[in-house]
């Protein structure tokens, strides 16, 4: 089914349902809740699933109708989704790990894929009431509880020493060899797709993603990284494409705003 007018007619409404997709995550958050194991040895709560299930009635209400994929599904295979021209792909708490340890630094990502790419973008942090959201053509804007949304650029100048941000709960050998032959920089550390949304918004210059992933984590913060001027790129140049492959896991990827830097220099050898 073909997109039939400008994602942004979604955004006012996908804003919308992330935020109350947030307030049930939050009631949760505040409760002793308990920590299950999903297949896969990752950790599952009720607030994934309540979110879960806020989100996904909210989008199939939207018309048109598009498919769904959520992290929290039921996986579906790649011949029945392979010829799907545009869905709705989600996460409904990127950060679990960071909800368990109740640092505040998990996210409600909604992205909406139009063949391969990402047209809408938005990523919810809960804890902080803070937004990030971005349709394609529109710009990319930060809005802080119910203030007036501000316009958001990556930084086209990279600064020095280098602003680095990582993940605060998976680091790899890999990464490691990569920071060492970037030189001097100040690592950053966050959790969820905060981290790209920190480029997005000028904060850091450099994202390095020198591990798993899947697509979902990445969709919606792509779309507000592009809107922002900035690029998310595998090691070889080429932008991270959706539902292409059986796998819904990403390649290593690096995301940032200066396009005059050679950051695939540093990545020779390092495979993902």
């Amino acid at each position: 089914m073909p997109l039939r007018k400008e994602p942004s007619r979604f955004l006012e409404t996908v804003v919308a349902l992330a935020k109350e997709s947030g307030r049930r995550i939050l009631e949760i958050y505040g409760s002793d809740f308990r920590v299950g194991v999903k297949e896969d040895s990752s950790p599952l709560t009720a607030a994934d699933l309540a979110s879960h299930h806020c989100l996904v009635e909210g989008l199939a209400a939207l018309r048109p109708a598009y498919p769904i994929i959520s992290e929290e599904s039921k996986s579906l295979p790649f011949e029945e989704r392979c010829d799907w021209e545009t869905f709705w792909l989600i996460d409904p708490l990127d950060g679990t790990k960071e909800f368990i340890k109740r640092n505040g630094e998990f996210t409600v990502n909604v992205a909406l894929i139009h063949r391969h790419q990402p047209v809408l973008g938005v990523v919810y942090a809960p804890a902080k009431d803070l937004c990030y959201f971005a349709s394609e053509g529109c710009g990319a804007y930060r809005q802080i509880d119910d203030s007036p949304p501000q316009n958001i650029e990556v930084t086209t100048s990279a600064h020095y020493p280098l602003r680095v941000v990582g993940s605060r709960s998976h680091q790899t050998e890999e990464l490691a060899i990569y920071l060492t032959r970037l030189g001097e920089h100040e690592l950053m550390s966050i959790g969820s797709s905060l981290k790209l949304c920190w480029v997005a918004e000028g904060a850091a210059d450099l994202y390095p993603r020198i591990g798993l992933t899947s697509e979902w984590d990445t969709a919606a913060a792509h779309c507000i990284v592009k809107e922002a001027g900035g690029e998310v790129t595998d090691l070889r140049g080429q932008p991270l494409l959706y539902n292409t492959k059986p796998s819904l896991l990403n390649p290593y990827f690096l995301v940032f705003g200066d396009k005059s830097r050679d950051w695939y220099r540093y990545a020779g050898g390092i495979e993902g």
